[in-house]
């Protein structure tokens, strides 16, 4: 990297200090740090939805996974997406916006005392704190590893200087800092992905028709849309995963929704996303797909995104696609911190700690925005020890995504009437059996990747719905209220 590199990282610093200065204006109250007041546009929330649906990780585990076996990662991953979206544009994405206008929630899982109960409502915010130590861990690692790949600093440095700033931002501005940087973040990905993806054409020489002339260039199995392990029923786990995941799942997603103006807002902003999702992929992916040609035999293909980029783009544009990487995780991360910062602050505290309950709102914000440092700085201690957990890859595919769905799956189905006879007994029921398969799954050996990301969820799956079709109980007159007002703006 060269001098002017650096400058430009420096002005994404610069950047992000100012976003978070100008964020702290607009915050009065907590409202404010965590829903940003319910005045986000659909089209920002559609973009931050996107961008903080991945994150510098997928420039190194992602990148890796492409770089050995092709096309399938678009496959499996960002077209899954898009399509479990649809189901999410019309049933779920509305539903969240409209219980912030009626019900007045600022965290995912505050709805779910009344939906549930007390203990249930619990046991699923513990948990999602729990996996979400795990999985924004992993993001500050990916970090690492680009900013030693790029500019020779030692991984446990380039967390340190990841969390320290995204500490500073969000702390101050909460949603409205998160959001503004994801807009900067996509604008920055954007301008640096298109440049590296034109880069990449004139070097295969055959202009436009280089992206489909380039894979006769590389193993045959590469351009399929599968290829072992991501097989076929692969795809298919993850397009259930990705369901629960994107709707609201992940709990920073949810915010997204909750944050909107309305329910036809929130729809608009999971169209957008969706749409983002089936098309700029496919260029961002470019270089991960082409790195063989240029790169082959590397030892380590967590690193091809990286040398791809040193060695194609000139100077201050490599510091751009850098100030990009940054951007996309410190988005990304800031966006868990807030989201379970609300879950800690809304939901657990208020049971564990009685007086929280009637404490002053400026007391309310100062409590959020420790709790969002306190997160921030316990996912940087899982980081440095990353490689227990099965490095970069293990923490993002295996872990988060197997845990995902038993917390997710009553979380969302809990929003919809058919499911209203799922009580607080199926939720709980639905998390322990999803959990216990995992821990099977875990302790047998040599279970294909497709059944050891699927287990947990369909066995949640299983006993929520299941539990539903048995129960002749009566619904509480609570529950039947509050999930016909989500019908309707």
């Amino acid at each position: 990297m060269q001098t002017i590199d650096y400058l430009v990282i420096v002005g994404f610093f610069v950047l992000l200090i100012v976003i978070g200065i100008y964020s702290y204006t607009k915050v009065k109250n907590s409202a404010d740090f965590f829903t940003a007041g319910g005045k986000l546009p659909w089209w920002l929330s559609g973009i931050s939805h996107h961008v903080s649906g991945y994150s510098g990780a997928v420039f190194v585990a992602y990148a890796s996974i492409a770089y050995t076996h092709g096309f399938t990662m678009y496959v499996w991953w960002a077209f899954t997406i898009s399509i479990a979206m649809v189901g999410t544009i019309f049933f779920i994405a509305p539903r969240w916006a409209r219980l912030r206008t009626k019900t007045g929630i600022q965290s995912p899982t505050e709805y779910l005392a009344t939906r549930y109960n007390i203990p249930a409502q619990q046991l699923m915010a513990w948990c999602g704190v729990i996996v979400k130590l795990f999985d924004v861990g992993a993001k500050w690692a990916a970090v690492g590893i680009l900013l030693n790949a790029f500019m020779g600093i030692p991984i446990v440095t380039g967390i340190i200087i990841s969390g320290v700033v995204t500490l500073f931002y969000v702390t101050l501005g909460g949603l409205w800092a998160d959001v503004l940087n994801d807009l900067a973040s996509f604008v920055i990905q954007v301008a640096s992905g298109l440049v590296m993806f034109v880069m990449i054409l004139v070097q295969l020489g055959d202009g436009l028709g280089g992206v489909f002339t380039m894979w006769d260039r590389l193993p045959e199995a590469n351009s399929q849309a599968f290829n072992s392990p991501y097989t076929v029923t692969f795809a298919m786990a993850m397009l259930v995963i990705n369901f629960f995941s994107y709707s609201g799942g992940t709990w920073n997603l949810a915010t997204r929704f909750i944050s909107s103006q309305s329910g036809k807002e929130a729809k608009k902003a999971a169209m957008f996303s969706a749409f983002l999702y089936l098309a700029w992929p496919l260029i961002l992916l470019f270089p991960m797909f082409a790195a063989p040609i240029f790169l082959p035999d590397l030892a380590n293909p967590e690193q091809s995104y990286s040398l791809m980029a040193m060695k194609f783009l000139p100077p201050g544009l490599l510091g751009l696609l850098v100030a990009s990487l940054f951007s996309n995780t410190l988005s990304m991360t800031a966006s868990d911190a807030n989201t379970i910062s609300s879950v800690i602050t809304r939901d657990i505290l208020p049971v564990i700690v009685k007086k929280v309950k009637v404490l002053s709102s400026k007391t309310m914000l100062n409590i959020a925005r420790i709790t969002t440092f306190s997160f921030i700085l316990l996912t940087i201690i899982i980081a440095f020890n990353s490689d227990r957990f099965g490095g970069v890859i293990g923490l993002m595919v295996t872990w988060f995504a197997a845990l995902l769905g038993p917390i997710a799956i009553p979380m969302i189905l809990g929003l919809l009437p058919v499911f209203k006879r799922s009580n607080s007994v199926a939720a709980i029921l639905s998390i322990f059996g999803g959990l216990a398969a995992f821990a099977i799954l875990k302790v047998v050996n040599d279970v294909p990747l497709s059944i050891e990301m699927s287990g947990p969820i369909l066995s949640s799956l299983v006993i929520y719905i299941g539990y539903s079709l048995l129960n002749r109980t009566k619904t509480k007159p609570e529950v039947e209220n509050m999930l016909k007002a989500l019908n309707d703006d």
